[in-house]
């Protein structure tokens, strides 16, 4: 089975620059409470490490 990461918005985007911004709605992510489930590859690991101050992550199994 593949790995997924499950991330969650745990801060608030304001106050950070607009790029910040759109790489949390390039995730998913719509606001705090907010939580998706992507593919764990590179392009995601990426953006998640660019907004990782605003998010919470845990490794996901897929199919669960």
């Amino acid at each position: 089975m593949s790995t997924q990461l499950r991330v969650r918005q745990v801060r608030s985007e304001s106050g950070h620059p607009e790029r910040v911004r759109r790489v949390l709605r390039g995730l998913g992510l719509r606001g705090i409470g907010s939580e998706v489930v992507v593919a764990n590859t590179p392009s995601f690991r990426g953006m998640v490490k660019k907004v990782l101050h605003l998010v919470a992550v845990q490794e996901h199994e897929a199919g669960t």
